[in-house]
């Protein structure tokens, strides 16, 4: 096993950058498409010259009609630039489509929730939405745009969820590092992985708050500015090139509860961290400062904040259990860790969410 790291080709990132498209996508080929929501569209590009880049709707779902119906109108007009603009299922459809042809992706996120748009898996859903596969593509994105004014413009929750999971990166990171586990691109992390991980956790402690009062006001700052970025490319290159842990395994656990299905992916990671906390007796100091975070900027802290409020132990007890399976992260933690043992962590992680006042 060797150590391993992956990055995107390119990233750009600040006010006003989707002016760069047009050249970037000249650098990497001749004929670009983008591939888009009705809502981007409108909002976003109605405002912009296009040019002679083709603009395709996406049809709600990354599934396999999808990604077959964009690859053949892709194949059919000789497309070799693929741009995914929007949210994640907009994106991966582009990312998985593109990979499957050989050509180059850019991807150009308008909401910065998530650390998906800087690495090179995309999640596969059946046509009802239901989960289907995680597909790993041959390479991260060719770049990765993000232009501030069009975060800054989107609903606040969106840029707080993706805070949540960044939130997760350091002490996954750090759990795959004592543990020796392999990373999400099959390798151990590396020096570089790890620094970076650290220093997306420094950034949201340092600039969250300011942030998010940036983004209630729907105005770019340089706290803005990092925390677009310690969402998308600090915490994207640092859970991919470091590993991936208990945070992640407790939100996937989460997702057996229908009641959580309102909440953002963002959101539920958040929970999962503080209940990793205390499932891996980090000290008073740091499960304080996480909290405190927490509470600040807007992320959940309680079991009532992500709906369940009135989730028995039985109920709880089936989401620890799928956060145990055997396909799921949370064995990158030191010992041997059971269902028990995080139904305790997820009651203790309320209980301690509860004397914050």
């Amino acid at each position: 096993m060797f150590a391993k790291a992956v990055f995107p080709g390119k990233y750009l990132q600040g006010s006003g950058v989707l002016q760069e498209l047009p050249g970037l996508i000249s650098s990497l080929g001749r004929k670009g498409l983008i591939l888009t929501s009705p809502s981007v569209k409108k909002n976003i590009l109605a405002g912009y010259d296009t040019g002679d880049i083709g603009v395709e709707l996406f049809q709600g779902e990354c599934c396999e009609e999808e990604l077959n119906r964009v690859q053949k109108l892709a194949e059919k007009i000789k497309v070799d630039v693929l741009i995914g603009m929007g949210g994640g299922k907009t994106i991966d459809t582009a990312k998985i489509v593109a990979d499957r042809m050989g050509i180059a992706v850019i991807v150009m996120p308008t909401i910065a929730s998530t650390d998906a748009p800087c690495s090179g898996c995309a999640v596969v859903y059946s046509k009802a939405g239901q989960f289907e596969q995680v597909l790993y593509q041959k390479s991260n994105p060719a770049a990765v745009l993000v232009d501030s004014s069009i975060i800054a413009s989107a609903p606040l929750r969106f840029l707080v969820s993706g805070m949540g999971d960044a939130l997760a990166t350091w002490f996954e990171a750090r759990s795959c590092v004592q543990t020796h586990s392999v990373n999400e691109c099959g390798g151990h992390c590396t020096l570089a992985g790890l620094s970076i991980a650290k220093l997306c956790y420094e950034t949201l402690l340092n600039y969250g708050y300011l942030a998010r009062l940036a983004c209630e006001k729907q105005i770019v700052t340089p706290a803005l500015e990092h925390i677009i970025e310690a969402n998308i490319l600090l915490s994207g290159i640092g859970f991919e090139s470091a590993g991936l842990a208990s945070a992640h395994a407790i939100h996937n656990g989460l997702t057996a509860l229908p009641e959580t299905h309102a909440f953002y992916h963002g959101e539920k990671v958040a929970y999962g961290v503080l209940t990793g906390l205390h499932l891996t007796d980090a000290t008073h100091n740091e499960i304080e400062t996480v909290y405190a975070f927490c509470k600040k900027v807007g992320l959940p802290v309680t079991l009532a904040d992500i709906g369940l409020a009135k989730a028995t132990r039985e109920d709880l007890m089936k989401a620890a259990k799928m956060a145990c399976a055997p396909d799921q992260a949370i064995c990158h933690e030191a010992g041997n860790i059971t269902p028990e043992m995080v139904l305790d962590a997820m009651l203790a992680a309320d209980q301690y969410g509860l004397g914050i006042f």
